[in-house]
């Protein structure tokens, strides 16, 4: 019992600290609306930029840093209301974090300028949406293209594959990475729920963690705001602003707000919108809102080809309403003005692109009016969320999906593809039209003031570009235990953390970099901390909770269980999102009276520590850690192919629990922050 108080006590302490990315007392939102993180402001050298600021703020200097370039000083021409301010002729294009000091105090806002050497005849998007990050927990099990919720049912899938719990953070992470670390892309944009909660100041703060590293990599991102991010309070300080446009050349992109319940704009909004798009009449208008407008289609629940219409004509219309969204047209059809104007906005001003995310599942419908214009609706599966339908889905009838994103082009002439997609599937109305993009590449972040390392999982295939790391001061990559090939480009410190910027190749299977201040000696601590239930019953499931720490960073946790001589393994995932030190394993059941439940740690260096509990008919059970070093200073391996053990695979080192719950229509809830949902349990043990 106090063995379980306590690291109840230990974890709501955890939930309360704050993790700083920003080196000031303000947050960016405090000092400007626009640029923030998930909204950048973008230009060539020479040319001007707009930068607003908070009403009562006096921004006194501007400047931009990144990796490789700067710092670089913008000279504020004019401080009537928005600034302008010039990027001068010899900047280096980049992506920089943009410092800012004003009345209100200093602030680094990482995304803050993009700066291109020209403008690009074709934007090639990286299309990301519902990452869900959470400081609670929130993940489901992938095994290569399969994604379940349930371990027992993934086991069954799994025949010598690698079983990976995916945080929906560890997702996020993984996913900008391998966009930044891809060429095929110039700009990241996520369309919406960056977090699971709303006042989820923590997870916000993870995520500008993510996008901080995006931004060293060079790897611009743009985001609009979802339901799970309503209201936007912590949204509007950390991330961005809620209806805003971006001009990149020829191309226009307009963030839309679809709000929290409401699930759609509101007429004033698509009269901003309307404004917006006739000051600019000779770019190519892209929209970017959380809710998709239809649901159905000509090809049913993929969507499909809507061809020969006008939202200006009744009887098209009134065709037309049965592919509708409820989100946009209402349940009862009470929006149909709204959800009316805006296809007409779309026909009106040539909208060739409309992206959203929220349905947790990839849908496509290209709109076609009578003057023969294509009007193209991507909807994208959930990034990071695991409540969806897995990969195979629970019924025959359902249409499955996974952790996925996607390549959006878009040229000059408003013409649309996914290149990807025709690639991959052969057609674009697919139940899949998004690539496994976290699903099989991941990876797993630790940073110490010892060092940093990273664990990649990487099933797709040899895999080259920038990579970019915070480490501590005084650290080097150690190859005697890196397997990735690597080349350093740079370090510089900005604010308060240093970052180091690499061109690296992944190649496939499991590797790794290590990037420390010297040999690891020393042996990760691991504990079992307690089960639940505390007495397992013969057969059903039961978790292993477990706390674990390294001096590094531990590479694999898992937990064996010996029963009638044979041993098989489960991996470990964290039980909040970001660094954690508490871990868990979901064990489907035990069919033995008797058997050892053995919780293992191994760190980057392969110092190994375990942790053993034994369950048994007897009333009291025993726990015993036993610590094992290496005689060789490097021994982890570099496999081309990932190979797991028998049942399933200890090569996971982060994600957490798969008990999430789901809105109206499948789609995604709140994560159970671990911590309280504990709460009921360890009262009712104490009443015993």
């Amino acid at each position: 019992m106090k063995r379980a108080l306590a690291f109840l006590l230990a974890i709501l302490t955890l939930s309360l600290v704050n993790i700083n990315q920003v080196n000031a007392e303000a947050f960016p939102g405090d000092i400007l609306k626009i640029p923030m993180p998930g909204a950048p402001a973008i230009g060539l050298p020479g040319e001007i930029i707009e930068i607003q600021p908070q009403e009562g703020v006096d921004i006194t200097e501007l400047s931009i840093v990144s990796v490789m370039n700067g710092p670089y000083k913008l000279e504020i021409l004019q401080k009537d209301g928005t600034i302008k301010a010039k990027i001068p002729e010899n900047v280096v294009p980049d992506v920089y974090f943009l410092q800012v000091k004003s009345s209100k105090g200093e602030v680094i806002i990482p995304n803050g300028v993009w700066v291109l050497k020209e403008y690009p005849k074709v934007l090639r998007i990286a299309h990301v949406s519902d990452i869900h990050i959470t400081s609670g927990t929130k993940f489901g099990y992938v095994c290569g293209e399969y994604f379940q919720r349930n371990m027992k049912k993934i086991q069954e899938l799994c025949d010598g594959g690698i079983i990976v719990p995916l945080h929906s953070y560890i997702a996020a992470d993984s996913a900008y990475t391998y966009w930044a670390m891809d060429d095929r892309v110039d700009v990241t944009i996520n369309t919406g729920d960056v977090v699971d909660t709303a006042g989820d100041g923590k997870g916000y703060r993870l995520l500008l963690d993510i996008i901080s590293h995006a931004t060293a990599a060079g790897r611009p991102t743009i985001i609009v705001k979802g339901n799970h991010d309503d209201p936007p309070s912590y949204y509007s300080r950390l991330i961005g602003p809620t209806d805003y446009y971006i001009v990149i050349g020829k191309f226009i992109i307009i963030a839309l707000d679809s709000h929290g319940d409401e699930a759609h704009p509101y007429m004033n909004q698509l009269g901003w919108m309307e404004k917006v798009l006739e000051d600019h009449p000779d770019k190519i208008p892209i929209v970017i809102v959380h809710h998709p407008y239809w649901y159905s289609g000509p090809q049913g629940w993929i969507g499909g080809r809507i061809e020969g219409v006008s939202a200006f004509d009744d009887e098209d219309w009134q065709e037309m309403i049965q592919y509708g969204s409820y989100y946009w047209f209402g349940r009862n059809q009470e929006h149909l003005d709204i959800a009316r104007r805006f296809l007409q906005d779309v026909e009106k001003y040539n909208i060739k692109l409309i992206m959203s995310g929220h349905i947790h599942h990839d849908k496509l419908h290209i709109y076609v009016d009578k003057n023969g214009n294509e009007h193209w609706f991507v909807t994208l599966t959930a990034t990071g969320a695991p409540d969806k339908e897995p990969n195979p889905p629970s019924k025959p009838s359902y249409s499955p999906t996974w952790y996925g994103s996607n390549v959006v082009e878009i040229d000059e002439n408003g013409n649309v593809k996914l290149p990807e997609v025709e690639k991959m599937f052969g057609s674009l109305f697919n139940d899949f039209i998004s690539l496994p993009v976290p699903q099989e590449f991941i990876t797993f972040r630790w940073a110490t003031d010892f060092g940093s390392a990273v664990k990649f999982i990487n099933l797709l295939g040899e895999e080259s570009g920038k990579f970019a790391i915070e480490i501590p001061d005084g650290a080097q990559v150690d190859a005697s235990v890196t397997n990735i090939t690597y080349k350093l480009l740079g370090e510089r410190k900005i604010g308060d953390k240093t970052y180091e910027l690499f061109e690296i190749t992944v190649p496939k299977g499991v590797s790794q970099l290590v990037i420390s201040k010297g040999k690891d000696t020393e042996n990760p601590q691991i504990d079992i901390s307690y089960l639940t239930p505390s007495k397992p019953t013969k057969g059903k499931p039961f978790k292993v909770y477990i706390s674990v720490k390294d001096n590094l960073g531990v590479k694999d946790i898992y937990v064996e269980i010996e029963a009638k001589g044979v041993v098989t393994k489960y991996p470990a995932v964290q039980t909040s999102g970001g660094q954690a030190e508490y871990f868990m394993a979901e064990i489907p059941g035990v069919d033995a009276d008797e058997y050892i439940i053995r919780a293992v740690a191994i760190d980057f260096y392969g110092n190994k520590a375990t942790s053993e509990m034994t369950v048994g008919e007897i009333e009291t059970s025993t726990i015993s850690s036993t610590t094992e070093t290496p005689t060789s200073s490097s021994t982890t391996s570099s496999p081309s192919t990932a190979s797991p053990p028998e049942t399933t695979s200890s090569t996971t080192e982060t994600p957490t629990s798969p008990s999430t719950t789901t809105e109206s229509g499948g789609v995604c809830g709140p994560a159970a922050i671990i911590s309280l949902a504990l709460l009921p349990l360890i009262v009712r043990r104490k009443k015993k």
